[in-house]
């Protein structure tokens, strides 16, 4: 791997693999908690416009370009990003990365395709409002993040989609679409000189008029919230959900970080034989399902446990969760247990890291976040590292009486 920074400021990583098939993606650092000043929901509106036509190609012309190569074109926002990725064959991976540059340095933003995409992200929106096990989600974080701007839902609202402009999201990309903020990556069967190489004058052609400020990479100081509540919703359903969680490590607590991902996988991760799943569904069959999930911000976190139930089973599902992180709190995992959980956790990532799109986007989020990319080896190393010790310290820490917080939806 070759990994290095332009003049102006964009972090980059190219990649051999062994597929004839390439992927190339452009991450920037701007999304939904980068909305001060913007309506909400701009960054996700950015998203799905940004597609839409440049100041060379239509938005037919766009959606065809790649079409033709039998290539992919994707984007995607998180609350700390926008994403644009795409999937060629390798001879034709210096176009698909022209592309991207193209779009996210002369999108037009035209006010007949803005609308139209409006219509678009309003359903999205009734959409997510409509499944409950999403909805709860988004409001739990919002609830745990209120006073933040990681409080902002990703699409927004019905309310600020409809008064978001094509002037305002123009006036969006100039500020927040800046070199320093991007990373471009690529992994593809090339020689990585050769690709290197390429990039290089990619980059140069797109960005030959942008000047970096010297601002560089800043990591945030943690932040710390105190937004604990147990509150219920009412919902007409024959369903109920909920949602039990905490604040959890930032990206940049790297100890910390490592071990709460094994502490979500021992709970409720996707493997079938994690505690809550083992529990809840296939011992008592008490729930749809149950999955945990930890978000690492650049200055807080997010663990959550989230199910689905019949609202006669739902008090003793939260009972059996409440138990179960007692024992984790408060009870050592054997070795043979802890063990255990490190394998599946390192056989997990080394499927992804063998899916080359995955691989790829990886790459640029810890360019994005670390100014580096993290080696296979080296992540392993800290994950073989993690002790019984550090797994109900982050139990202890996470679910805290007093700091833990639930959410409920029947």
């Amino acid at each position: 791997m070759i990994t290095g920074k332009t003049e102006c400021g964009i972090r980059y990583a190219v990649k051999r693999s062994g597929s004839a098939v390439a992927y190339c993606s452009l991450g920037i650092t701007c999304g939904t908690r980068s909305e001060t000043g913007f309506h909400s929901g701009i960054a996700h509106f950015t998203e799905h416009t940004l597609f839409k036509g440049t100041a060379h190609k239509k938005s037919s012309v766009i959606n065809g370009y790649l079409d033709k190569l039998g290539g992919e074109l994707n984007a995607y926002t998180t609350k700390e990003e926008i994403v644009l990725h795409a999937t060629v064959l390798k001879e034709d991976l210096m176009k698909a990365s022209s592309l991207l540059m193209e779009i996210a340095t002369s999108a037009t933003f035209p006010e007949n395709e803005v609308n139209t995409e409006r219509g678009v992200v309003i359903d999205e929106i009734k959409s997510y409002k409509d499944n409950p096990a999403e909805d709860i989600y988004d409001r739990f974080e919002e609830k745990l993040f209120a006073g933040h701007p990681l409080t902002n839902p990703i699409l927004g609202s019905v309310k600020s989609v409809k008064e978001i402009t094509s002037e305002e999201l123009r006036r969006f990309v100039k500020e927040k679409f800046v070199p320093e903020a991007m990373a471009f990556t690529i992994v593809a069967d090339i020689d990585e000189k050769r690709m290197e190489a390429g990039l290089l004058k990619l980059i140069g052609k797109f960005f030959a008029d942008f000047r970096p400020s010297g601002n560089g990479l800043v990591r945030p100081a943690r932040v710390e919230l105190c937004n604990v509540f147990d509150e219920m919703i009412s919902r007409k359903t024959h369903e109920a959900n909920a949602v039990v969680g905490g604040y959890a490590p930032s990206l940049y607590e790297e100890k910390e970080r490592l071990a709460t991902v094994l502490l979500s996988n021992i709970l409720a991760g996707p493997a079938m034989n994690s505690i809550l799943n083992s529990i809840l569904r296939e011992k008592h069959g008490w729930v749809y399902g149950v999955e945990s999930s930890y978000t690492q911000y650049a200055d807080t976190g997010i663990l959550a446990i989230s199910l689905g139930c019949e609202k006669e089973n739902l008090d003793r599902c939260l009972a059996a969760i409440d138990k179960e992180i007692l024992k984790l709190q408060t009870q050592e995992l054997t070795e043979r247990k802890l063990n255990a959980a490190k394998k599946q956790l390192l056989g997990q990532l080394a499927i992804s890291s063998d899916n080359g799109e995955a691989q790829c986007l990886s790459m640029g989020k810890s360019l994005l976040a670390y100014d580096k990319v993290w080696t296979g080896a080296e992540t392993r190393s800290q994950i073989e590292g993690i002790t019984s010790g550090q797994i109900m310290e982050m139990a202890c820490r996470i679910f805290a009486p007093g700091k833990t917080s639930r959410l409920t939806m029947i």
